[in-house]
């Protein structure tokens, strides 16, 4: 059950449908500050935590670029130690200069973005490694396989530092500014470790898989999906549960994805029952409800004949005006205006969206697509900018480098590729 409603409703924002704005959410402009963060989470009390067991299957979306196609590569750079599809990719966050895959082949390389030259590779993983990615400075990376065990390795002398093992993995991230990591795994925990001291603390959800989380930028705070429907906002330093939302308040499905606003104040949940709800992540009311017309399966239909039922795939904030993007599996981009609850623009793709994000500092929303298509869009009008092509099967997931100049994918085509973006405005 959620906590009861705290004393000042300032902070509460109530939008459906056509109704007025009651109350306007205040929206923090301060940044936690780093160091601050990392001494609170040198404060948490972790416990023992113990292995877990393994479980089910990968299965891969096998819609690829027709074969006999000519093959356009607009790529800058081409990756391809992988011997199997590419599930991941992750840019390091100090200079944006190296890149880390992991791949159905049950390896994940460390990589440099301007040759492709491998660094070295992060061996002694047993099953497709599904989650890879780099700590806030730079200085580690963390691998996680579907089997459930995670590998962290020091960057600067290619040594692995710390291993632990959990029941199969549905997610994994950084702390934002702490040498902490996190995951989430199918029977239904999400687990905290200090790293590489190896302190754990676990977060026991319903039994079923927290299929999706992200750490809030407070640093304080994760908000987990299930896959029962509902949504969990932990304190990360007392381990309990803030908010539950369940039941109306919930999804009808299981999660596919959540994210936050810049300062945490927002959140936007994801799910294969098509809604995306918006929530205010100090209260855990929803503050709305965004569907578009697609919502109601104009499913694609495989060539087999049987229809493709649609969800929601991926969704985020853009930092620079109050709007939010949502992809559908059917290649629906809808763009919302938060204010207003209302749809500002669809963008059609040919294939189904599998991931999007919003540039840094600029109203851009990039996408990948099952159709191994890279696509830009300028959100205030809804606009096609630029379309960047090269893979010869589906974009599983890509990264943006720091200043926005560049792009890296992650394909079914066993590959990893290396885009430059070019914009007019540059």
């Amino acid at each position: 059950m959620a906590d009861p409603e705290p004393q000042d409703p300032a902070a509460e924002l109530l939008l459906h449908e056509d109704e007025e704005i009651i109350e306007v959410l205040e929206l923090s402009d301060t940044e936690p500050d780093a160091d601050e963060l990392a001494n609170e989470m040198e404060d948490v009390d972790f416990a023992d935590g113990g292995d877990g067991a393994e479980d089910e299957e990968w299965e891969t979306e096998d819609e690829g670029v027709e074969e006999g196609v000519e093959a356009l590569d607009d790529s800058e750079v081409t990756f391809s130690r992988h011997t199997g599809s590419v599930f991941c990719v992750s840019l390091d966050p100090q200079e944006s200069a190296l890149a880390v895959t992991g791949g159905e082949d049950d390896k994940a390389f460390v990589w440099r973005l301007s040759d492709g030259e491998l660094l070295f590779e992060c061996t002694g993983h047993k099953d497709s490694v599904t989650c890879a990615v780099f700590s806030h400075d730079s200085s580690m990376v963390a691998t996680g396989d579907m089997s459930g065990l995670i590998k962290v390795w020091k960057v600067e002398n290619k040594q692995e530092i710390w291993s632990f093992e959990v029941a199969d993995l549905e997610w994994m991230e950084w702390h934002p500014c702490a040498h902490v990591l996190l995951a989430g795994t199918a029977d239904g925990n999400s687990w905290m470790w200090k790293v590489p001291s190896g302190e754990c603390k676990t977060f026991q959800g319903p039994s079923c898989p927290a299929t999706c989380g992200r750490v809030l930028p407070d640093g304080k705070r994760a908000v987990v999906g299930y896959e029962d429907g509902t949504v969990r906002i932990w304190d990360l330093k007392q381990g309990n549960s803030l908010h539950v939302l369940k039941g109306q308040d919930g999804h009808r499905g299981p999660l596919t994805c959540v994210a936050s606003n810049k300062d945490g104040s927002l959140l936007l949940t994801g799910s294969v029952d098509c809604d995306t709800k918006l929530v205010n992540s100090a209260t855990g009311k929803v503050l709305g409800v965004f569907r578009t017309e697609s919502n109601v399966s104009h499913a694609s239909v495989r060539e087999a004949g049987e229809p493709e039922s649609n969800s929601v795939e991926s969704l985020g904030f853009c930092s620079i005006m109050p709007l939010v993007a949502v992809g559908y599996l059917d290649g629906t981009l809808a763009i919302y205006d938060i204010s207003s609850q209302s749809v500002r623009h669809r963008c059609h793709h040919e294939s189904g969206i599998v991931q999007l994000l919003w540039e840094e500092s600029s109203a851009v929303i990039y996408t990948g697509s099952l159709d191994g298509a890279l696509l830009l869009w300028d959100a205030r009008s809804g606009k096609l900018i630029n379309e960047y092509r090269g893979h010869l099967a589906e974009i599983l997931d890509f990264a943006v480098n720091k200043d926005a100049s560049g792009v890296v994918t992650a394909s079914g085509d066993h590959t990893a590729k290396v885009f430059c973006v070019q914009r007019p405005d540059r």
